[in-house]
């Protein structure tokens, strides 16, 4: 379940084309169980109708500062104190720099100010328009405030210019406000996560690999840089796209991935293994693609390296957490390579179960730490699962320290 769910999230609409986009942040946030109000400039209504996002919504839409039927309630003032959230998206340099100088001659406006809810704003307008040193002095103004300010996209711009200055795509903006409204218990923490599979190549055109979609260790970095932690995310081949705000460093064999977890391994104060890694790889590697041949092919293998065992032979004071993807005897060899890895906690998977495994939005999982505890956790989304890996985390450290 999101962390949007339940929430109040006032979404501020100003006078620029990305309006459009505004309604799909809308239909996000719904689907995601929050409660939205929209606020719009009435510049914006130029973009798109206010039936448009009450539609989308479910709720009235606000324009006027004066409003009859909303001053009665001293409208502002109560659409800021029921937010848990604002954010406004998007912000043009006009709506910007009004806010920077304290204006509240509109309804948004106003209701910026009242506020005391975190407020992102998600500037969108032309390249040269951003890059004014006017426009910037007002984002920084806008920081040092307290505010957060997202940085827009690089790409082609309405007015037929190429930069910096669309607004953020939709799911970077719904990551933003979940980081905001996340716990930052992780906060001082430095994360190094590994996901997805290893490619052991025999030719230039073949490899030996694994199912390993990713999305598990990617959730374990997500939910990690929500929280408040650094993050560096090392990840096998995947069709996922980087978290935004993390350090993603992508590898394809278990050698080059032990190479960057090495690299890191000093910075970190968390390590989460949730990569498959290779066993084996080919003892030789062929230059030239192999010819198709008739009859049997030998192919030999050789070890790869443990990641897992060389970390944990010289942990450094990290906590270290490792994965272990099974089909049964789940309990006892998740103990064993906690044991023999010196390992903190694992989390073991039983990848034969509906619903969980490589490629499955969801997951179960045994979490076992050294102390003798096992929890069981029923199979729900993998970012779920994620955060409650970090609250075991969080639990563990605790109690070491006590």
């Amino acid at each position: 379940m999101s962390v949007i769910n339940n929430k109040n999230i006032v979404v501020g609409v100003s006078g620029g084309i990305a309006a459009y986009k505004a309604c799909d942040l809308v239909r996000k946030l719904i689907l995601n169980g929050a409660d939205v109000s929209v606020v719009m400039t009435k510049n914006a209504c130029q973009f798109v109708t206010p039936l448009t996002f009450q539609t989308l919504s479910n709720n009235k839409v606000s324009v006027d500062l004066f409003d009859l039927q909303r001053e009665s309630e001293i409208g502002h003032i109560t659409l800021a104190d029921s937010a848990d959230l604002i954010v406004i998206a998007p912000a043009t340099a006009t709506l910007i720099g009004k806010a920077c100088a304290g204006i509240a001659d509109n309804l948004l406006g106003a209701v910026i100010l009242a506020t005391t809810s975190p407020v992102i704003f998600c500037p969108a307008m032309n390249v040269n328009m951003y890059n004014n040193s006017i426009v910037q002095d007002n984002i920084n103004k806008l920081k040092n405030h307290g505010y957060n300010v997202l940085e827009p996209s690089e790409g082609s711009l309405a007015c037929g210019w190429e930069g910096k200055g669309r607004l953020p795509d939709t799911d970077i903006i719904i990551q933003e406000i979940e980081k905001t409204l996340s716990p930052d218990d992780l906060k001082g923490e430095k994360v190094l996560v590994t996901a997805g599979p290893t490619r052991e190549y025999i030719d230039p055109v073949r490899f030996i690999s694994n199912p390993s979609s990713g999305k598990m260790g990617y959730a374990v970095a997500s939910a990690a840089w929500k929280r408040g932690a650094d993050v560096v995310l090392v990840s096998g081949s995947t069709y996922i796209e980087a978290p935004p705000g993390i350090k993603t460093v992508l590898v394809e064999s278990a050698q080059q991935m032990y190479e960057a977890v090495i690299e890191h391994a000093d910075w970190a104060s968390i390590v989460v293994k949730a990569a498959a890694v290779g066993d084996y790889c080919p003892k030789n590697y062929l230059d030239e693609k192999i010819s198709k041949r008739k009859g049997a092919f030998n192919l030999e293998l050789k070890k790869t390296k443990d990641i897992l065992f060389e970390l944990g032979k010289n942990k450094n004071g990290k906590l270290l957490v490792g994965f272990a993807a099974e089909t049964s005897n789940l309990v006892k060899k998740a103990k064993n390579k906690l044991k023999e890895k010196n390992l903190d906690m694992i989390v073991v998977n039983d990848v034969t179960k509906k619903d969980t495994g490589f490629s499955a939005d969801t997951n179960s999982a045994l979490i076992l730490n050294s102390y003798g505890d096992i929890h069981e956790y029923e199979v729900m989304p993998k970012e779920q699962l994620a955060n409650k890996i970090f609250d075991e985390v969080l639990e563990f450290k605790l109690r070491t320290s006590g």
